[in-house]
């Protein structure tokens, strides 16, 4: 049996929106499983209260691999610019906030995350204003 021309063609339009549906819903659901992953302190210290000014600038004194996608990497010399440092738990370690600046790593502009502050050494305060803030588990979400 034979179908007429303009009903195939709205079958076929009908499947394609079907399609392209079914494709949206499923990259939608892979980028949207962040991960919460433990907290590293349950309070920080900001420049204000949505950390979004930079306490400091600091210099990178070795490399930091980082071991999961809370944290970045950071090479020795490398300029980092610190948005927040978390107030450690007795006995843990003590992680600051930033992201990484330099000609040679210039698409990992903007990219923030945790490192040790004994991996940098500060060269510049921005602020003497501290603000004290609980973390959320939004601070230590990995996408």
């Amino acid at each position: 049996m034979h179908t007429p021309h303009f009903l195939s063609s709205a079958l076929l339009v009908g499947m394609n929106y079907s399609l392209g549906f079914l494709l949206c819903m499923g990259l939608l659901q892979t980028t949207a499983r962040a991960v919460r992953m433990d907290k590293l302190a349950d309070n920080k210290i900001c420049g204000d209260a949505e950390c979004s000014h930079v306490l400091s600038m600091a210099t990178a004194l070795d490399d930091f691999t980082a071991p999961d996608c809370r944290f970045i990497n950071i090479k020795m010399g490398q300029t980092v610019y610190v948005y927040s440092k978390l107030i450690p738990e007795e006995g843990a370690g003590v992680f600051w906030s930033g992201s990484v600046y330099s000609e040679q790593y210039m698409h990992q502009m903007g990219v923030i995350g945790y490192f040790p502050a004994t991996m940098v050494k500060e060269t510049h305060t921005f602020t003497e204003d501290e603000v004290k803030i609980p973390t959320t588990n939004m601070d230590f979400y990995c996408e």
